[in-house]
């Protein structure tokens, strides 16, 4: 949609709360842009020379407000203190998910943690184009193919750019995250202003969820919290996610980051509970922005096979029942769908 400029392309949701793009063939000129920065029409794999890394925020503030080891705090604090700006994943005033970008420390609270959402990107990509074009810093952090996607649409090198992307469980249905937003607001009687799908006060790595509806905080475990059910289960992820190119450790990125999965046998002394960062570097751009900020961080080395997980070299499996699943969310209404996951 960035990329069009003519502005013959909306994004539209369809029955399942995806949104897909529509084009405005009357005012469409042809040029093809669109489909040239589509990261889903071009499959060519791209293989870079990586460093595999555990890593741990040494400040205990930061981890604890982190999702895993917060590598993602520590590189936006790099940006900012070269007066850059920062774009990630935050909600809006109707708990939407978008990307939104920051330039005060003080505002990376917004964006940090795991969304479980596909967030909204439009105008984003512009944005970065502008910013970079200023000659500012940039951090973009987000999935892996709106990082490519983001690398596609600048069709450039920016020296001072740095791209991060995520190890991707899969996007779950913006749609479907906005009725289990209401259906929470109706059952507490009050309005959501936060929700944390990695809540981590119990030092187990993050293994609870907890949202704020009129001030007062509800707490939930990841396993039986309904929405996560979905998620996990594989009911709601985007069909393509099932049929994702992007899983692999090969990314055109500069640094690919997410949970380290299994610490507690490749490290144990690091498994405290609080979360640790794997982190896979793929750029020259990255090498050099790891020896400046290595010092803020706790991490050793590791090889591809310690830091490997399902989500670097196979997609999710879509569930069995997806179909019958999506067919009752379109017919019936929410609060009783949401009854399939109750027990």
């Amino acid at each position: 949609m960035d990329i069009c400029p003519k502005k013959a392309i909306t994004m539209v949701k369809d029955c399942e709360g995806f949104p897909y793009p529509k084009v405005n063939d009357q005012i469409c000129i042809k040029c093809g842009g669109c489909e040239q920065v589509c990261p889903i029409k071009h499959d060519k794999l791209f293989k870079s020379k990586n460093l595999y890394l555990g890593v741990q925020a040494k400040e205990d503030k930061i981890r604890y407000s982190s999702s895993s080891g917060g590598a993602f705090s520590v590189l936006a604090q790099y940006v900012m203190k070269r007066k850059g700006i920062v774009y990630g994943a935050g909600y809006d005033e109707r708990m939407q998910v978008f990307h939104k970008e920051i330039e005060e420390p003080g505002h990376l609270k917004s964006i940090k943690r795991t969304k479980y959402v596909q967030s909204n990107m439009e105008g984003v990509y512009r944005r970065i184009k502008k910013n970079l074009q200023e000659n500012r810093w940039v951090l973009f952090s987000g999935t892996p193919c709106q990082a490519d996607a983001l690398i596609r649409f600048l069709n450039q090198k920016y020296e001072k750019l740095i791209v991060v992307d995520l190890i991707c469980y899969g996007v779950p249905s913006p749609g479907i995250w906005e009725d289990y937003v209401k259906y929470l607001e109706r059952r507490h009687g009050g309005k959501m202003t936060d929700f944390s799908f990695r809540d981590k006060r119990n030092g187990d790595n993050g293994h609870m969820c907890s949202y704020i509806i009129n001030g007062k905080e509800y707490v939930d475990f990841l396993s039986i919290n309904i929405y996560c059910k979905m998620y996990f289960k594989n009911y709601i992820l985007r069909p393509s996610c099932y049929k994702c190119r992007f899983c692999t450790v090969n990314r055109r990125s500069d640094f690919t980051i997410g949970d380290f999965w299994g610490i507690r046998q490749i490290r144990p002394d690091m498994d405290d509970g609080m979360g640790t960062s794997a982190v896979i570097i793929h750029s020259e751009l990255g090498k050099e922005v790891w020896k400046e900020i290595k010092g803020e961080l706790r991490w050793f080395a590791c090889g591809k096979e310690e830091i490997l997980q399902p989500k670097l070299s196979e997609p999710a499996m879509p569930n069995k029942w997806r179909r019958g699943f999506m067919m009752l969310y379109k017919i019936m209404p929410f609060k009783i769908v949401v009854k399939l996951f109750e027990r």
